[in-house]
């Protein structure tokens, strides 16, 4: 019964997206992992055994979505990016984050956590305003986005830690942080250069 009510709340969160998608606004896929994480955490509130709770889920949606954005805007750097440290760090960037993204879409899965599928509409612009820089004025303000970037999620995860419910979640917190903040300082160091 209580897979038939998930299924059945999930069914209407996405009959209630595919109608407001219609409209000329575009859907934001964070938004809407939100919402679908929302729905599931309400319905299962009464079988605690499987409930995650909503700060965790709202905490994957978040750090999906960031690790997405580093992904896709470390992509275009080593595309445009002239300087070959730069380059180097965007690589980096691309092989750490996209592993850890991969970590965390099996572990949401495993929680049944619905993660987006893009970064938010905030990420896909700042993607935007970088892809049109070229020369310099792209390594630096690459560097300024990787910076401003790093230190909201490192943020992030140091808040997780403390608020943070499931076991598996809190390991993949404690695992990643390390990284977060080696890709923190080494961005520093980078912006020092500049």
């Amino acid at each position: 019964m209580k897979i038939a009510s998930t299924f059945l709340t999930l069914a209407t969160v996405a009959m209630l997206w595919s109608c407001g998608s219609k409209s000329t606004e575009t859907t934001d896929t964070t938004d809407f992992a939100d919402s679908t994480n929302e729905a599931v955490t309400d319905n299962a509130a009464s079988d605690s055994a499987s409930a995650v709770a909503e700060d965790d889920a709202e905490f994957a949606v978040e750090a999906a979505n960031g690790g997405m954005a580093e992904v896709a805007l470390s992509k275009i750097a080593q595309e445009k990016a002239t300087d070959p440290k730069v380059k180097e760090f965007a690589k980096q960037m691309i092989t750490d984050h996209t592993k850890a993204n991969d970590e965390l879409k099996t572990l949401a899965t495993s929680k049944n956590i619905t993660l987006p599928a893009a970064p938010n509409e905030e990420k896909q612009k700042a993607a935007s305003d970088l892809g049109a820089k070229s020369g310099s004025d792209f390594d630096k303000a690459y560097i300024a986005q990787m910076k401003k970037d790093h230190d909201e999620t490192v943020k992030l995860f140091e808040d997780a830690q403390k608020e943070v419910k499931d076991a598996e979640m809190k390991a993949f917190i404690d695992k990643t942080l390390p990284v977060l903040k080696a890709h923190a300082e080494h961005v520093k160091s980078l912006d020092k250069t500049k």
